[in-house]
């Protein structure tokens, strides 16, 4: 079986717990569990060397990926987010290759040009992911702005989150159908209301597998795919190792058998 590049976003591993031990301490665990990615989460850093942090993240071989909680384009506004300069200047100091961001509120009068020359001065490869919310998270606007992107040929790219579209009831086949060329990272979680409604992040049963399989026909084949669900236990280096595992083996070269389902040689 292929085994293709797996990353853990560090949220997964709860945002008090993140928070209270230093995403930097997680890095060895992820050395040891096969990862091949980190994700930093800039909402989860306290008072963290960024450079300290790089030089760890190197240190265990891994590839780093900074996500912010920025929206490119805020409402009402044609010139790209203030913020997004010293965001990249953050995740330059993080090692990172990659910049994960949300989209906001793009219209066809947004400024690309803009956002290029911002591009054009950082080694660092722009991802921009469907959120859960209206203007980030629905089909239509992601479809826009990425047509508008290739058509400039601006170094950018999607991060797919499979559950995030469940939070603007948009259909996740119909994504993957409309966005796959453009996807070049994928963040897997299943999705469930709890007792209360809210729609929150579990891990996969193996009807999600399946699903997942079948979104991955979409896509091109091999990308990278993060851990973005819990990971809880008292054994979290075992945890890990079991859903990095998981993911490793997840494209639809590889068919996902069924729980209790026999192989036939």
């Amino acid at each position: 079986m292929n085994q293709y590049p797996v990353a853990i976003s560090l949220g997964a591993f709860g945002a008090d717990l993140v928070r209270e031990r230093g995403q930097a301490s997680f890095i060895p665990l992820l050395g040891e569990a096969g990862v091949t990615r980190i994700e930093v989460r800039e909402e989860l850093l306290v008072d963290e060397d960024l450079y300290a942090m790089a030089e760890q993240i190197a240190a265990q071989g891994l590839q780093c990926l900074y996500s912010a909680p920025l929206e490119l384009w805020l409402q009402g506004q044609t010139q790209v987010n203030p913020e997004l300069e010293p965001t990249l200047n953050r995740a330059i100091a993080c090692g990172a290759a990659w910049l994960k961001v949300s989209l906001g509120y793009f219209s066809e009068h947004c400024d690309l040009a803009q956002l290029a020359e911002h591009l054009a001065r950082h080694d660092v490869r722009l991802l921009v992911e469907n959120d859960q919310t209206a203007q980030g998270g629905r089909i239509e606007p992601l479809v826009a702005f990425f047509s508008a992107v290739q058509g400039l040929k601006l170094p950018i790219g999607m991060t797919f989150d499979i559950g995030n579209w469940l939070w603007q009831e948009q259909s996740v086949m119909g994504a993957a159908q409309q966005l796959g060329r453009y996807v070049e990272y994928v963040h897997c979680k299943a999705v469930r209301r709890n007792p209360a409604g809210k729609l929150i992040a579990l891990p996969p049963e193996p009807a999600d597998l399946q699903l997942w399989e079948r979104l991955f026909e979409h896509f091109a084949q091999g990308l990278p795919r993060a851990v973005e669900y819990p990971l809880q236990g008292d054994d979290l280096l075992g945890v890990t190792r079991e859903q990095v595992a998981l993911l490793a083996g997840l494209d639809h070269q590889q068919p996902v058998h069924r729980a209790g389902e026999a192989s036939h040689v």
